[in-house]
């Protein structure tokens, strides 16, 4: 049966991409911890990061460190945040948000925009970040 993931990948249900490349993509998450939060998950299908193959596990977080990097750079941040959790979608999918403190941190209580416009704009934004910091020939144009 096919995730939620795996459908937003193909295209079934939208999702505003910042990454895409033969193994991973990354796109924002509709409930941002903060403003740039994406979700950077393997086209391949995996339950758990336990499961993952450790090439496309490694390739994951090497992805997910460079968004990062760029999201410190963009929006600010002193850190960029990460983290597994897994239980909310079947898929393995990595959490990188820009973060400023443990408040951050708290999923209970996220702090970023779900506007549309908002989300957009951020996805224009660290689209843009990505590729000055090299990064274009994994950058969607939208």
């Amino acid at each position: 049966m096919s995730s939620l993931f795996s459908k937003i990948i193909a295209g079934e249900i939208p999702g505003r991409f910042v990454w895409s490349d033969a193994d991973v993509v990354a796109f924002l998450d509709v409930r941002p911890q903060t403003d740039g939060h994406v979700l950077v998950v393997p086209r391949e299908e995996a339950d758990r990061w336990t499961d993952a193959d450790p090439v496309l596990y490694a390739k994951v977080t090497a992805v997910a460190q460079k968004i990062g990097t760029s999201q410190v750079r963009e929006f600010g941040s002193a850190r960029a945040g990460t983290t597994i959790m897994g239980f909310e979608v079947p898929h393995l999918h990595v959490h990188v948000w820009p973060v400023n403190s443990m408040r951050d941190y708290d999923f209970s209580s996220p702090q970023g925009s779900t506007d549309a416009e908002t989300l957009d704009a951020v996805a224009v934004r660290l689209r843009a970040a990505l590729r000055a910091d090299g990064h274009a020939e994994a950058v969607p144009a939208e």
